[in-house]
């Protein structure tokens, strides 16, 4: 196939993970193009905007993205540049796959989960939050609608039929918000008899952050409102390595973004040794999306074989003496081969 693709390199190590992982899709032979625009820091310099109009049109216009990490600056009334991407593209489902690859530094292993946070709403509304005049009492709202739990728990159920998944655990905290998260959770098992094939579980989430901890194997895919789905996504992260592992999938009725979830790490851009598994692991996913899983499978069973058998390649977070460019050429090599 041939597509055109919008390609957002990002801040910091941003740029170098990139490359590395275009050079490494272009030695698949995915027939993708790309389009690159801006976004972040480099953006704010170039056209005094984090987020541009023109880049907007672009990923609308070829409807899938993959972006590096961005830097949105603290204070000064700026907008996080992922909650407006999400928000204007309607990416209302958030995948963020957590899977164990060898030689990390991990306590576990065999681990394959899948966290599905609800991506637009919950508790992360720019609506609603206040701040008294004295200073004394902050206000934030939560709110859920039953639209929102719909589809993404449909979403989740639907991901698991599709990816041969036997188990979804509905996250929620309905014993104490019992309005916000009690839609939620009744919605998720209205959903769950609709897919009898799938085993149906649900779990506080202060329990879940335990078992995770104590037991990860009893989870398969989870699926959860959007600050729950932020945490302990991020806590699954850190069951097989840390974020340096860690994909992200933003999905939308008509546009995907596919992501590092990790930050721009200015204290090692330019260093070479930013580690690119992440943006890697986000690519593969995209082909998985574009119809092309066999590619996606190869590509991730790369990355596994070269953390084993290239271990002089890889970069240094991962125990190796490699760089970020030697790690993608190795891995270039070996899908060539």
């Amino acid at each position: 196939m041939s597509k055109t693709i919008a390609v957002i390199p990002g801040d910091g190590i941003g740029p170098e993970i990139m490359t590395a992982t275009l050079r490494v899709l272009d030695a698949l032979d995915c027939g993708l193009s790309y389009e690159f625009v801006d976004a972040g820091m480099i953006a704010l310099d170039k056209h005094g905007d984090l987020l541009p109009p023109s880049t907007l049109e672009v990923i609308g216009r070829h409807q899938v993205a993959l972006k590096g990490p961005l830097t949105t600056p603290i204070g000064g009334g700026f907008t996080s540049i992922n909650v407006t991407l999400r928000r204007h593209f309607d990416l209302y489902a958030n995948v963020r796959p957590a899977i164990s690859f060898p030689g990390t530094r991990s306590r576990y292993e065999d681990i394959d989960i899948i966290t599905v946070r609800e991506n637009t709403e919950g508790a992360y509304l720019a609506e609603g939050q206040t701040l008294s005049e004295d200073g004394e009492t902050a206000t934030s709202i939560i709110r859920n609608t039953r639209k929102g739990s719909l589809r993404i728990v449909r979403y989740a159920f639907e991901l698991a039929v599709k990816k041969g998944r036997k188990k979804i655990t509905a996250v929620h905290k309905a014993n104490i918000m019992k309005t916000s998260s009690g839609l939620f959770l009744n919605v998720a098992r209205e959903i769950a008899r609709e897919y009898p094939q799938i085993e149906f579980n649900e779990m506080i989430v202060d329990n879940t952050c335990m078992q995770l901890v104590m037991n990860p194997g009893q989870f398969d895919v989870i699926v959860t409102t959007n600050l729950f789905g932020d945490i302990l996504s991020d806590l699954c992260a850190g069951l097989v390595g840390g974020l340096g592992l860690a994909p992200g999938d933003n999905i939308g009725a008509e546009v995907a973004i596919f992501e590092a979830v990790h930050g721009s790490a200015p204290d090692i851009a330019g260093k070479g040794i930013a580690n690119p598994c992440a943006l890697l692991l986000a690519a593969a996913d995209m082909l998985d999306h574009l119809g092309m899983v066999e590619k996606g499978s190869r590509l991730r069973q790369a990355i596994r074989d070269t953390m084993v058998n290239d271990r002089d390649q890889i970069t240094p977070d991962l125990g190796g003496k490699g760089s970020t460019e030697s790690f993608g050429e190795a891995l270039a090599k070996r899908l060539q081969g």
